[in-house]
């Protein structure tokens, strides 16, 4: 009996260095890769949904249809540079820095980490990624996809770096971090959110357990991911409307219309109406899901991949 207990409690022993968070990283980076590449027209959409204040749009297909009549269909990916470079250092460094947070949650005697430890291990991801990676990338791409038109003459921005040089001279560096409180809100919530879900329904459906050595199917990990991503935008729809209107705002013409998230909050309410703070949230959910289950379908196998290869072969 005590030789089966050890046994039992061997896999948790090795839990904590047969897969260390650099591999996370590494996964989460590729999938980041795949998942701007299919969904920036969504991404574009959104954003454009969030800034008309005067009703051009009459949702997700007509703004889509218009932006590919007038701007050509290129247009819809407008910032995609900025946005697949964004994702992928912004889920290598929330992989990376999830595992590194939960390995200081995990007990000692198990290698398991509590539901809480869990929580608040993606909310502190999701808060270093939205500091370090996310909030300048989001201003530079939100800046280029709110340009109308295809032609360099006509636009303001000529690209992400000069996009970037153009905040920075006009607006100073500070400029790169507009919109930071609600990134650090939304991206904290989501990520603790997010995580939490996904263990939890790999559990539910496919009674997968972390670096337990079993390898979802890309279509299981699929389902787990998109689950696991429709809590957010719903939770932090608000926090991503005045994002993107902190980031959008410029200094041109006098003072600037928002002076923080609580005063862009109270603004937007009172001029355009409760539902005004969930702008955007279709194209989110029809953007957020479906990126969550590309990155996790990547993700999974790479991580997979990895147990197969040297996990497996280094218990022996």
């Amino acid at each position: 009996m005590e030789k089966d207990g050890a046994a039992q409690d061997n896999p948790n022993s090795q839990q904590k260095k047969l897969i260390p968070p650099y591999m996370k990283a590494i996964s989460g980076s590729f999938g980041g890769i795949v998942e701007a590449s299919c969904l920036q027209p969504i991404d574009v959409i959104k954003t454009r949904l969030q800034l008309d204040r005067s009703g051009n749009y009459k949702g997700i297909l007509h703004c889509g249809t218009t932006i590919s009549q007038t701007e050509g269909v290129r247009a819809l990916w407008k910032g995609l540079t900025p946005f697949a470079t964004h994702l992928t250092l912004k889920y290598a460094l929330r992989m990376g820095s999830n595992a590194m947070l939960q390995s200081a949650f995990k007990d000692p005697e198990t290698g398991k980490v509590s539901n809480h430890g869990r929580f608040l291990s993606g909310f502190g991801a999701g808060v270093l990624e939205a500091l370090v990676i996310v909030t300048p990338f989001e201003v530079v791409k939100i800046k280029l996809q709110q340009q109308r038109g295809l032609s360099p003459d006509l636009l303001k921005y000529k690209g992400p770096v000069h996009c970037a040089q153009t905040i920075i001279r006009e607006e100073g560096l500070r400029g790169l971090w507009a919109g930071a409180s609600p990134t650090v809100m939304r991206n904290g919530t989501n990520q603790a959110a997010m995580f939490s879900a996904k263990n939890a329904y790999d559990i539910l459906l496919w009674k997968k357990h972390e670096q337990d050595g079993k390898v979802l199917q890309p279509w299981q990990s699929m389902i787990s991911g998109f689950l696991a991503g429709t809590a957010g935008p719903i939770c932090t729809g608000p926090f991503d409307v005045v994002k993107t209107r902190l980031m959008a705002q410029s200094r041109e013409g006098g003072e600037l219309k928002y002076k923080g998230m609580i005063h862009a909050i109270r603004t937007i309410y009172a001029e355009e109406g409760l539902a005004a703070l969930w702008k955007g949230l279709l194209p989110r959910l029809m953007r957020i899901p479906p990126g969550q289950a590309i990155m996790w379908a990547v993700a999974d196998q790479i991580i997979g991949l990895y147990e197969r290869r040297y996990l497996q072969i280094s218990s022996f």
